[in-house]
């Protein structure tokens, strides 16, 4: 009797399991398929209600003189493992725990 209700439990979580991933699939099936406007011109409904909307840009993202950068955010210089190695060591002689342990061992 026993192994009839595990078999009951298992076959619902797998059919709730097999229709949440097909609802998924739909899901983002339709979300692929939504078309987006260009950037600067306003979509239908916006045209319709005569609001031309402007996304706010974030300020970190524009140059002095406020136009958008076209530039990499983020640059990274490849590193040895011997200066990275200096490069800890450095910060770790220069904080200001490692003068007190200094002075403790004394």
């Amino acid at each position: 009797m026993l192994h009839l209700l595990y078999i009951l439990a298992f076959t619902v979580i797998a059919f709730l399991a097999v229709s949440n991933l097909i609802r998924s699939l739909i899901t983002v099936s339709m979300d692929s398929q939504r078309r987006y406007t260009p950037k600067g011109k306003p979509s239908a409904t916006q045209q319709i209600n005569g609001k031309n909307a402007q996304k706010s840009v974030h300020p970190e993202l524009l140059d002095d003189r406020g136009n958008p950068i076209n530039e990499p955010l983020l640059v990274m210089r490849s590193v040895t493992v011997e200066d990275a190695r200096q490069q800890l060591d450095a910060l770790y002689n220069s904080s200001p725990s490692q003068s007190q342990e200094k002075g403790e061992e004394s």
